[in-house]
């Protein structure tokens, strides 16, 4: 080995690799393959004279030529090292048993390794001795081999298999072996289209360093095979980042498939989430049709110079198509740039299916499916043991469908031959797309049947489970081997003399296992699931008396003195002793989780179809069920049993005005549009289509006519959006009724649209119903749109835009987060060179935050486009030759204004230091107010509402606003202006509503908790699971306003409305969430593909109207009856929707508490998407997109306001509070911050 330089003498060739990748970015060699090429070598060339005479073809075995032609193989290396590469790949990408099996060569597999690895390692020592300063590496390359463990090669069989898990692992043995003995100083798995294929190889290397007494850095390189933004295998980048991220390695990347451009967005995703070193090395752009590759190294090196830049890479090189020319422009772009600083997320135990799901603080409770499994489902056995695996497949996705997280599989049956089984129906799983995207977990008594599913899950699953019932040897074992393959544990209360059936056992057991398991075995805490056995209740048996307590309350000791471990259990098992009971099981099953949640319980397996609402269960019942699971009374299994032996189980007839009906056809056509009447427009279509030269002149002529019409009476304030949305309703179908005679009748120069138009609600959310109404008014006026629908990353509405040569971009989002997504999607048209237009508009959005926040991103026009009205006129003038340049320099001057005036106001506005906002808090006296406390506590969950209760108290005036038609109702009934539509319009609703409501459209549905809650520190409230204020269940922080306020005025927090714990004062908070958005999408949908998108924006508008009625009609309820602080209150709805009653019910994302993740923590207190099915998306939103949630809180003095802007010094609290760093408060905050941040 060459001598290092003195200055790293001292280090080994790990160290010295890890000190460099602190100081700058390392750089990889190019493409091995490509620079082959170049030398145009024949069979002869490949042949050498060593193997001259073999009798197989070797042309294309390029792994070869390190043994037939080795001068060849230096010199591309030598190249690559003078164009500044730091780091060698070796010439062995297919150098294993699998791939050399094509040329019949697996009995070279040693000597190839070895070899590309001398060769590699001799050329870096010569480079290293003339630049010493510049050390040079060597990464051993193991490559996918050209077989899937994954996917099946017969498509008439999915579970069949050509490669085993153990097959590939021995292969990648063989090849380490070679790799290490060559000198490799890294050992790099690359170009993982299957994760599993991946995973295998990673086995492989612990086992070799395990057997070796020997380490080296592993570098791990992913491919997303195409824009689907998955590997070929299926799994997103997230995903595979969760499934391999339990090797540790140096790093993790991506290269191959796709070229800088496309790649950006995936590596970024993963620069973002891992907490290791990110590599990448592209290919030279996509293929052209000869598959050569046309971006040379000046433009590659544009795209990773600003990648670098923006802080995501700490390894970069080239894949198929660059050379040492690509990676000279490569280093020198990144020369001088700051590595990116891997962040430090918050511990949480990463799973992953096809998809990933991830379980840390504030996660809901997880839900795992029980009904595959041949232990506990008759039914699912039956089907296994008769080889109905298709059935299987439907129990398993239907489990999905139904909110399972994770399923358990079991095939522990007798006349099973279990291991196999395992191996067969996790095969058929990993090629159903809809089941394979959620984490398995493994379930079985034998560890062979969990070792054989282990090799077969390119995820990371958990396994179910390990134990000390074998002695501390075999567990670790098993842990190690758990660790190896890449799941979560687990941990079943089981040692040498026992299953724990006490406290006492329990807690001594799982700590000592934890011990074991994080300071011997090196187990990630967050991956260890303890089960501290559920053992069934009311047996008679007085040694059993207190088995739910004793799980109960060993839950609790685990959650608060084993840092990041979960608790699960077999939630089944505490109501054996009333099998053929349901009514009984299932209220004990409901109880017992109840408690258990509380108490920190954060996953098990359930099956929904045993489990109740607990605050609907029959009152005796519970109590009698409680006494048995809370061991209350010493009679209290004889009084359930006793108990449930008695449960087993005169209008005027409107006349229409036909008159019409007799005019030409044209001209009905016309009347048609303009007064939006679909009875007779197919036929009068077809009329008109009969009598036309061509169909399309029916378009161009009488339609786009009438659409004029409607265009110019909209324009001139004459005619209003509910009309026009039912005028295009009419247009919609007409054209559908032509465009089957349009296809057959194409021609060249048919007229063309007005522009096309690419709409999206962006990513994280999911409100569309004003994206809808512009789409339609754009639509009435020639636009062609294209609606991407809600939740669309911004990569996608790019390629999108690119795909339809899109004139236009238009972005919609209701909830704050979207603002800070909107400013990513300008970032990422500037970097991608786009000149589109881009228009922003919803409810949150501004001219002020658009000019702000979003324009400075991106150097072409943005737009804010404050409603449907405005939207024509702005299309109009973007896209007009002769206005364009005017109008955006127009705009561009009222945004520097609006910059300007935000920036003095900024100036201007005195804020207070933190401390001293706090020091002016609304001050109450606690000594003289009692809080109310609540008549009832706990959690309650109401479905199937009745509709007809909640569009008693709908606030109609924000409904003819979503319309535009201004004004209070009921007045706007007789406004002058927009009264004659307005009562239109509410006609149609109210008709809608009475369907709605007869013929239960939709599901209204609820869930509310009142708690015990105090004030801690100045601005957070602790939730506490009872009136004992010891186990906290949750915790609302609060944002205080720091603006300077006139005196007497307080600086406001919603915390300071609930009494401070230290005052010893027992105050109380409640928290709802409530939809009435189940079936909403299905029925939009299929308004809209009948052409009818007037009915679905009515149909949605009025979901979030009866959402929010909703939300009022709870409140009302909450206050008279379940808190009951205002028992006597009798207002009139007006009186409710003026807010005249006492308290408030605050919504995360509103201006009070404007910052949206508080919603998590909500939701995990009501538990709300197990026990109603309402969701959070990754920003917050909620689905169904008609659905409220907030707190209640009762003090007379509680009032609205607005946080508005805060100071750095606050942030950085709020992100201490949260346990976030400053840039993810910074982020979640964007709207409220008064500074700009780094």
């Amino acid at each position: 080995m060459i001598p290092l330089p003195c200055r790293f003498a001292a280090m080994s060739r790990t160290d010295l690799l890890r000190s460099l990748l602190a100081q700058r970015i390392l750089v990889l060699d190019g493409a091995m393959g490509t620079m082959i090429q170049s030398y145009k070598l024949t069979e002869a060339d490949y042949r050498g004279e060593r193997f001259a005479d073999f009798p197989h073809d070797l042309k294309g075995n390029n792994d070869l030529l390190s043994l037939t032609q080795p001068e060849i193989i230096k010199e591309i290396h030598a190249k690559y090292l003078a164009a500044g590469a730091d780091i060698l790949e070796t010439n062995s990408f297919n150098a294993t048993s699998i791939s050399m099996a094509d040329y019949h060569m697996e009995h070279l597999v040693a000597e190839l390794n070895f070899t590309a690895a001398k060769l590699a390692r001799d050329v870096a020592n010569e480079a290293t001795a003339q630049d010493p300063a510049k050390p040079r590496f060597v990464a051993g390359v193991l490559g996918p081999t050209t077989r899937t463990a994954t996917i099946s090669p017969d498509v008439s069989d999915p579970g069949y298999r050509n490669v085993s898990f153990d097959q590939l692992r021995l292969a990648y043995l063989e090849a380490i072996d070679g790799l290490v003995k060559g000198g490799v100083d890294i050992l790099m798995v690359e170009t993982i289209f299957d994760t599993l294929n991946a995973k295998a190889a990673l086995f492989a290397i612990e086992e070799y360093f395990e057997k070796n007494g020997l380490r080296l850095p592993v570098m791990i390189s992913g491919t997303i095979t195409d824009a689907s933004g998955r590997t070929l295998s299926g799994q997103t980048t997230e995903a595979f980042l969760n499934s391999v991220r339990h090797a540790r390695p140096l790093s993790i990347g991506l290269n191959c498939a796709l070229g800088p451009d496309l790649l950006r967005q995936y590596v970024e995703e993963l620069a973002t989430r891992a907490d290791t070193l990110v590599s990448a090395h592209p290919n030279a752009g996509l293929p052209n049709a000869f598959g050569e590759y046309d971006m040379d190294g000046a433009e590659m090196a544009i795209h990773i110079g600003e990648w670098a830049r923006a802080g995501l890479l700490n390894i970069v090189g080239g894949c198929c198509g660059t050379t040492p020319a690509h990676i000279a422009a490569i280093a020198a772009a990144v020369a001088g740039v700051a590595p990116r600083v891997p962040p430090v997320p918050e511990p949480a135990m990463r799973l992953s299916g096809l998809e990933p799901f991830n379980v840390g603080k504030g996660s809901l409770f997880v839900n795992v499916g029980e009904r595959t499994n041949v232990t506990g489902s008759k039914a699912f056995a039956r089907m296994i043991l008769e080889g109905r695996y298709d059935d299987a497949l439907s129990v398993a996705r239907q489990q999905v469908e139904n909110g399972a997280q994770v399923i358990d599989i079991n095939m522990d049956e007798g006349m099973l031959d279990a291991e196999a089984a395992m191996v067969r129906f996790l095969h058929l799983i990993a090629s159903e797309p809809d089941i394979a995207r959620v984490p398995i977990m493994l379930d079985s008594s034998r560890w062979n049947v969990i070792e054989a599913g282990l090799k077969c899950i390119q995820g990371k699953g958990i396994v179910n489970s390990i134990s000390m019932k074998e002695g501390e040897a075999a567990f670790i074992e098993h842990a190690k081997l758990c660790l190896r393959y890449g799941a979560a544990v687990i941990v079943m209360a089981f040692d040498e003399t026992g299953q724990a059936d006490s406290y006492a056992r329990k807690i001594e057991i799982c700590e000592r296992a934890y011990k074991l398991l994080t300071e011997t075995v090196g187990f990630p805490p967050e991956d260890i699931i303890f089960d501290p056995n559920v053992f069934a209740i009311a047996t008679g048996i007085e040694e059993h008396a207190n088995y739910a307590v004793d799980f109960i309350e060993a839950t609790r000791w685990i959650r608060q003195n084993l840092p990041h471990a979960h608790v699960s259990g077999g939630v089944s098992n505490v109501s054996f002793s009333f099998r053929g009971n349901d009514t009984v099981r299932e209220a004990i099953h409901t109880a017992f989780l109840y408690h258990a949640i509380q108490a920190g319980m954060d996953m098990g397996i359930v099956n929904a179809g045993q489990l109740g609402v607990y605050a609907n269960l029959d009152p005796e019942l519970k109590e009698r069920v409680e006494d048995v699971l809370l061991n209350r009374r010493a009679d209290a299994t004889e009084r359930l049993v006793s108990f449930a032996e008695g449960v087993k189980g005169d209008a005027k007839e409107k006349v229409e005005d036909l008159a019409w009906r007799s005019l030409p056809v044209n001209d009905r056509l016309s009347h048609a549009l303009v007064q939006g009447i679909t009875q007779y427009i197919v036929a009068d279509t077809e009329e008109a289509r009969l009598a036309a030269a061509r169909p399309l002149h029916v378009i161009e002529g009488p339609l786009m006519a009438g659409m004029n019409v409607v265009g110019d009476l909209f324009g001139a304030g004459k005619m209003f959006l509910p009309q026009v949305v039912k005028s295009a309703r009419v247009m919609k179908q007409a054209v559908a009724h032509l465009i089957p005679f349009i296809e057959a009748d194409k021609q060249a120069g048919d007229a063309t649209s007005a522009g096309k138009i690419v709409m999206a609600t962006v990513k994280g959310d999911v409100h569309d119903i004003g994206k809808n109404i512009v789409g339609v008014v754009l639509g009435c006026n020639g636009y062609d749109i294209v609606d991407l629908g809600v939740m669309v990353p911004a990569q996608k509405i790019l390629d999108a835009a690119r795909e339809h040569q899109a004139d236009l971009i238009g972005l919609s989002g209701l909830i704050t987060p979207s603002l800070e997504e909107m400013a990513h999607v300008a970032r990422e048209m500037q970097r991608q060179g786009f000149t589109t237009p881009l228009l922003i508009g919803g409810a949150t959005t501004s001219s002020a935050h658009t000019a702000v926040k979003i324009a400075p991103n991106y150097e072409h026009p943005v737009v804010h486009v404050k409603d449907a009205s405005r939207a024509v006129g702005v299309c109009t003038q973007l896209l007009s030759k002769e206005l364009r340049d005017a109008y955006a320099a127009e705009i561009r001057a009222e945004y520097d204004r609006t910059r300007e005036r935000h920036l003095k106001h900024k100036s201007d506005t005195v804020r207070l230091p933190l401390g001293e906002a706090r020091a002016n808090k609304f001050k109450i006296d606690w000594t003289s107010y009692a809080p109310p406390a609540p008549k009832q506590l706990g959690v309650h969950v109401l479905k199937a509402y009745d509709l007809a209760r909640l569009a008693e108290t709908i606030d109609w005036t924000p409904f003819f606003s979503s319309w535009e038609l201004h004004g209070k109702f009921p007045r706007i009934l007789d406004d002058a202006t927009v009264g004659v539509e307005a009562r239109k319009l509410y006609a149609d609703a109210q008709a809608m509503l009475a369907k709605m409501i007869a013929e239960n459209w939709v599901e209204a549905r609820a869930t509310f908790g009142l708690f015990p809650a105090n004030t801690v520190g100045e601005d957070d409230i602790e939730i506490y699971a009872d009136e004992s204020r010891t186990a906290v269940v949750g915790t609302w922080h609060g944002l205080r306003q720091q603006m300077k306020k006139p005196t007497g005025r307080a600086n406001l927090c919603l915390a300071d409305f609930v009494a401070p714990a230290a005052s010893g004062v027992k105050d109380y908070l409640g928290a709802f969430v409530v939809s009435a958005g189940f079936g909403e999408d299905e029925r939009a949908e299929a308004f809209k593909a009948a052409h009818d998108d007037y009915s679905a924006i009515l149909f949605k508008a009025l979901c979030d109207r009866l959402a929010e009625s909703f939300a009022e009609h709870l409140h009302l309820r909450v206050r008279r009856e379940f808190w009951a602080y205002a028992a006597q209150e009798a207002l009139s709805n007006e009186e409710l929707i003026a807010e005249k009653y006492q308290g408030i019910r605050p919504a995360p994302g509103y201006p009070a508490c404007p910052e949206h993740s508080e919603k998590a923590g909500l939701f995990e207190l009501l538990d709300a998407t197990a026990t109603i099915g309402v969701k959070l998306t990754e920003n917050f939103a909620m689905w169904p997109g008609a659905a409220v949630s907030g707190f209640y809180l009762s003090h007379p003095d509680s009032q609205y306001f607005a946080v508005a802007k805060i100071e750095r010094d606050q942030v950085e609290d709020y992100a201490r509070r949260k346990g976030w760093t400053l840039q993810e408060a910074e982020r979640w905050l964007a709207p409220n911050l008064a500074y700009q941040p780094a």
